[in-house]
């Protein structure tokens, strides 16, 4: 069996259509034997799936996804397992030992109030079957009707932007991706303050915007951190402190929680995002309004 993971410095990259490479590992009897990184080639959405293909890849690992890469990935037989984070090795483990849950499409991205599937969302990226890396990015087609009033809203935007906490330490980059992020402004597919902050600007501006928790993730909501007893949550009793897993809500729905504490006997698990209560920076440039 062939695994293959989006990848980037070791960890798992979170948008799908735009990895620019993959580790794959070839698994026997339920181990890995081997591994190796290869680049996509510059493919993009469903041409990677005709990638993964002729790869004879088996299963594919990532985080961020949408409904058309997905389908695109089904179709040529290969299993998905969308909305995994962290070192590539230890998912690979975590699937293999069967610890590892897809999340199926989601919308993980600096998008929304995040997420739209797990990506809690992380946050995101956009296209149409784009999932997030925890930056700032959409999901076209999740939030159709306008949100806001601006001369950009409803229109195509390609934004290139850095984002920092107020210590200057970079939490995402589409500059060092190499491609800038695209999404329909002021429809939602982005955090509030970015999509305010890109609104009214011109193609080619540049600046740089300061957005509260309020504008961006919003406060750390208490009645999100919950403790249960471990025997209540089957495979809970595998999960470390800080670990980032995915539970389901009463419609199946994917719920990315984090493991805060945990004892003998209970877990405690928060379901805020993980940049919630944070004020983030960032300096945009409008690149092009299509």
């Amino acid at each position: 069996m062939k695994i293959a993971v989006t990848y980037e410095n070791g960890n798992v990259f979170q948008h799908f259509g735009h990895t620019q490479e993959f580790k794959v590992y070839d698994v026997e009897d339920n181990k890995v034997v081997s591994s190796e990184v290869f680049g996509s080639n510059g493919s993009g959405h469903g041409a990677l799936a005709g990638l993964l293909s002729d790869k004879n890849i088996d299963v594919l690992i990532c985080g961020g996804i949408g409904g058309g890469a997905m389908s695109a990935l089904t179709d040529n037989g290969i299993e998905v397992c969308a909305g995994a984070e962290g070192n590539t090795d230890d998912v690979v483990n975590m699937y293999l030992n069967g610890e590892l849950i897809s999340s199926g499409v989601n919308c993980d991205h600096h998008g929304e109030d995040h997420v739209c599937g797990d990506h809690e969302g992380g946050c995101g990226s956009s296209e149409d079957e784009e999932g997030c890396q925890g930056s700032c990015g959409g999901c076209s087609g999740c939030h159709p009707e306008p949100i806001m009033e601006g001369k950009n809203v409803g229109k195509t935007c390609r934004t290139h932007y850095r984002g920092t906490f107020n210590d200057g330490t970079q939490f995402d980059s589409s500059y060092d991706r190499g491609e800038p992020l695209e999404f329909i402004c002021g429809v939602g597919m982005m955090i509030y303050g970015f999509d305010a902050a890109v609104a009214n600007m011109d193609a080619g501006e540049k600046k740089t915007v300061h957005l509260s928790p309020a504008e961006a993730y919003g406060e750390v909501d208490p009645d999100a951190i919950f403790t249960t007893a471990i025997a209540d949550l089957p495979g809970s009793d595998s999960l470390t402190v800080g670990q980032r897993v995915y539970l389901q809500d009463m419609y199946g729905r994917p719920i990315p929680v984090t493991v805060t504490d945990k004892d003998d006997t209970n877990i405690t698990l928060d379901a805020n995002h993980e940049m919630a209560g944070k004020e983030l920076n960032f300096e945009i440039e409008l690149v092009e309004i299509l």
